[in-house]
């Protein structure tokens, strides 16, 4: 911004120094200093050219903008977990690709599957068997040829051999449904679309935590804002946002602030605020860049013209009004310019006059 005042005043100063010679010939004194209290006399030709107005003040409403990103919503991403360790045969479906609830993933052969399906066989197995020794007892006893503690006995055995069915049952129905080879279906458990793959068919797999594949339901996403540390104060729950993005430059999509971390990032020194974003037709892809607009509370600035600003080596000064046409030079530190006003964060105040033209025929 020093640069482009700079620039901007140079045929300021230049007419300033050809006034300056055109009046050193007027006998009427132009300036008088009294330490650092600069006034201009009656009479001198000066004031003709200085003029001075208040400090003036204007109400804004900043625009915040963030730089953002898609994500899926993990409300609805899921991870494939593998529930055995083993060999993977086949993996049918590709990064993404869009899945139903219940379609075929990956076929595993695992062989504590082996052994399950074979413990469902026995314990089916035992479990006939033992029903019918317990039918024969019952038989016998009715006939009176047994003794009571010999069908107590076949009863018992039913009902262990039943447990253990169940139990073996229930195992092979947690582990999920088999092909006819006895490999392992992995199916989807919920309709989306695959957004990572970290296996292919051919792949031993033996840690179970670490997924197979992840699926997101894309018809809600979520566009992450980071907001700086600075800014915090700015950005709340419930305030509208509207949200632009690279690959679409002609369309502006209206939202809400729907959460705001509690946390700031220690790298970053950000939070992170979410807009949640319908995407019935998948056009917003997670990964995407965006940027997030958001008008911060109205608030009520110091305004001067830019002509009224003097560059002093790296600061910048006004001549501020102290007693009539008696002036003293004030630093000042600005903020944003808009056009032909420039927003002053100090060193004035609201009120105070200040030279808004010709300033520079003051300046030393």
């Amino acid at each position: 911004m020093s640069t482009n005042h700079h620039q901007r005043h140079r045929p300021v100063i230049a007419a300033a120094f050809a006034l300056l010679v055109s009046l050193s010939v007027n006998a009427a004194p132009m300036l008088a200093r009294s330490g650092e209290q600069i006034s201009v006399p009656t009479g001198s030709p000066l004031r003709s050219r200085l003029l001075v107005s208040a400090v003036g003040s204007a109400t804004t409403t900043p625009l915040l903008i963030l730089p953002a990103t898609i994500e899926a919503d993990p409300a609805l991403t899921v991870a494939i977990l593998p529930p055995l360790s083993g060999r993977l045969v086949t993996v049918p479906v590709r990064l993404g690709d869009v899945v139903r609830q219940g379609q075929l993933l990956a076929l595993l052969q695992a062989p504590d599957l082996t052994q399950a399906v074979a413990d469902l066989d026995k314990a089916t197995d035992a479990r006939a068997l033992t029903r019918r020794a317990l039918e024969r007892a019952e038989a016998v006893n009715a006939a009176g040829g047994n003794a009571g503690k010999d069908l107590e006995q076949a009863r018992s055995n039913d009902m262990q051999a039943q447990a253990e069915a169940r139990r073996a049952t229930t195992r092979l129905a947690a582990l999920g449904s088999t092909d006819k080879h006895h490999a392992l279906r992995i199916t989807a458990p919920v309709s989306g679309t695959i957004i990572a793959v970290s296996n292919a068919a051919g792949a031993y797999i033996n840690d179970t935590t670490a997924s197979l594949m992840t699926i997101a339901n894309l018809e809600r996403v979520l566009v992450t804002a980071a907001v700086p540390e600075h800014q915090i104060g700015t950005i709340g729950r419930g305030q509208a946002a509207e949200i632009r993005l690279p690959a679409y430059p002609a369309l502006a999509v209206r939202g809400v602030i729907s959460y705001v971390s509690a946390v700031v990032e220690p790298d970053t020194r950000r939070i992170k605020a979410r807009i949640t974003l319908p995407n019935p037709d998948g056009k917003f892809k997670p990964g995407m860049f965006a940027t997030v607009q958001v008008s911060s509370a109205p608030s009520t600035r110091l305004v001067l013209p830019a002509s009224a600003l003097l560059m002093n080596n790296d600061s910048v000064s006004v001549f501020v009004e102290t007693a009539p046409w008696t002036f003293a030079r004030r630093v000042v530190t600005l903020g944003s310019e808009d056009g032909e006003t420039v927003q002053v964060l100090s060193g004035v105040r609201a009120g105070e006059r200040v030279v808004v033209r010709g300033g520079v025929l003051l300046n030393d």
